[in-house]
């Protein structure tokens, strides 16, 4: 078997971005070797018209994934796993960097700990008991950022939502 088909079924079974030194190691051969056969990958799918494509997502990390044009497609086929409820859920909990249940559930309602719970079994999200407090704490998981294709969010934005006790921002968005 090639180096240029080791390569495809790794990236094709991976799922995920790999590293060039991850492919070496698996293929057991040289950073060299490996990133010629990437560039005739890329060459390769690129020129014929296919779904899929190989692209560097990081500096040295490359992924076969399906082309952007397609997403459409995808949608139709695929009944997406979240509802509009659950999804402004995890952006409230991704946006934040974090949050605890409390205040997410003083932002988005007490509908919130049943989507926790669907957040959590998909994989989008973990929670962790916090100390001193009968909160946990909420994070989005590995899984968040590949199914949405997300590396780092563009910015994190700090929600402004009352907490008890808390000052409530005026119309300008300054505190009162």
């Amino acid at each position: 078997m090639s180096i240029l088909a080791k390569v495809e079924a790794i990236l094709y079974l991976k799922g995920e971005p790999v590293s060039l030194s991850d492919l070496a190691e698996l293929i057991k051969c040289d950073r060299g070797e490996v990133e010629d056969a990437l560039i005739q990958l890329m060459s390769d799918y690129a020129h014929r018209e296919s779904a899929l494509e190989v692209l560097e997502m990081k500096k040295g990390y490359y992924a076969l994934q399906l082309r952007q044009t397609y997403a459409d497609l995808v949608d139709t086929l695929i009944q997406p796993e979240l509802g509009v409820g659950a999804l402004r859920t995890l952006a409230a909990i991704a946006l934040n960097d974090g949050i605890a249940q409390t205040d997410l559930v003083d932002l988005r309602g007490s509908g919130a700990y049943q989507q926790v719970h669907e957040l959590v079994e998909l994989g989008f999200i973990h929670k962790r008991k916090q100390k001193d407090t009968r909160s946990y704490w909420l994070q989005v998981t590995k899984k968040f950022h590949q199914y949405f294709q997300v590396d780092k969010l563009p910015q994190q934005l700090s929600l402004s939502f009352p907490v008890q006790g808390g000052d409530e921002p005026d119309q300008n968005g300054s505190e009162k």
